[in-house]
């Protein structure tokens, strides 16, 4: 078999190829031409027909979907995607190359086993119906985030000449307070920047409308495990589909610690020489999905009181910060009890039991007593020696 090592870029895609002996027998670059690439991975398919097949591993970025498609066309036996570890003092595209091939032929037992490998952080890729959610929320959030920035900028034009006290209302989003920004006299200059911002303010709420309305529609399958995130005080709609567009399937989750750990909201740690430092979250998993449940935290220590008490004390200990990461952890560990157990949202959960049937010692001991009811049962055994006082 051989192992096929590829670190991508815009223009071209260096190459490193091993034999199951470990040695290279093919390093180049390739251009990311058509007819480049549809050019190397024929020939390249052809000579891994003489070694069974062939494994590869690439890191990921924002374009790797057309390579990915075009490695499991050419019946690749295994397509690891990595997350890539922070950049080596002396770096070039071969070298990188290189490093992922040695990763991916020292794994290689581990993978035909089906087990984990060691060394690397495996990035399993989304199925298309969940990478198009994935897509729409990122792109809701960013609609959000622009709107954001437009209604600031018309505060920052009401806080110019003090007229934020005038205004009919204190909420930026509401009917009164967008009819009076409309009408209200303001200086030539500052009248065209608010008109021009209002229109963009519009416009970005009908998109985000829009975008709203299509996520719905793609996640009318998963229609059951939204209403039990919904339930969570503090998860919208729009936040219970974002989650599940980046959990996907909760069973690859062995326990609650996995999909916090896959959040990025588990600590970091620095042990050496004895010394044990343990360091903030990691925040190595989807930025989006801690943002919703960094919202959620303001509603849910207000609604939940057995959250609000739990929060509270680790507030008293140490620290806000802290205690806002220990909600979140929280949040991650009661969501996968939803999911993995069709439950409705409660604070605490208890280990799952299985239906409750009677032992086989109760059963022999109900037959006994109902086939020889009419025998003498034993009389108790009574204390035998001396009777301690």
């Amino acid at each position: 078999m051989l192992y096929l090592a590829i670190d991508q870029h815009k223009c071209q895609l260096t190459v490193n190829v091993r034999n199951e002996q470990g040695d290279v027998v093919q390093n180049r670059q390739v251009s990311t031409n058509h007819n480049d690439i549809d050019e190397f991975f024929v020939s390249f398919s052809k000579k891994a027909r003489k070694y069974r097949g062939y494994m590869a591993i690439v890191e990921v970025c924002g374009f790797n979907d057309w390579l990915l498609e075009k490695l499991k066309k050419t019946r690749c036996s295994e397509i690891v995607v990595i997350q890539p570890d922070n950049s080596a003092v002396n770096k070039t595209d071969k070298r990188d190359a290189n490093v992922l091939g040695e990763l991916l032929w020292n794994n290689r037992n581990r993978l035909r086993g089906g087990q984990r490998p060691n060394g690397i952080r495996r990035i399993f890729p989304a199925d298309p119906a969940d990478a198009q959610v994935r897509q729409l929320a990122n792109f809701r959030q960013h609609l959000v985030t622009q709107r954001t920035r437009i209604i600031n900028k018309i505060k920052g034009v009401l806080n110019k000449h003090n007229m934020a006290q005038d205004a009919p209302s204190k909420l930026y989003h509401t009917k009164k307070f967008r009819q009076w920004i409309a009408t209200v006299q303001l200086p030539v200059v500052d009248r065209l920047e608010v008109d021009m911002n209002i229109t963009s303010w519009n416009l970005y709420d009908k998109q985000i409308i829009d975008v709203e309305v299509e996520l719905i529609k793609r996640s009318e399958t998963k229609a059951s495990d939204v209403f039990r995130l919904k339930a969570i005080p503090g998860i919208s709609a729009m936040g219970a589909i974002t989650l599940l567009s980046r959990i996907g399937d909760i069973k690859r989750f062995k326990n609650p610690d996995s999909l916090a750990n896959y959040f990025g909201l588990t600590p970091g740690c620095h042990n050496t020489g004895g010394k044990h430092r343990v360091g903030g979250i990691t925040k190595r998993g989807n930025a989006i999905a801690r943002q919703v449940l960094n919202f959620a935290v303001i509603h849910i220590v207000r609604k939940d009181p057995a959250m609000k008490a739990w929060h509270k004390k680790i507030k008293n200990r140490r620290g806000a910060k802290t205690a806002k990461v220990a909600v979140m952890r929280k949040l991650a560990t009661i969501i996968w009890h939803i999911l993995r157990w069709d439950r409705p949202y409660q604070f605490r959960y208890d280990p799952p039991k299985k239906d409750d049937l009677r032992s086989s010692r109760e059963v022999l001991r109900g037959m006994g007593n109902k086939n020889h009811s009419d025998k003498k049962r034993r009389p108790p055994l009574k204390s035998r020696g001396k009777t301690r006082a």
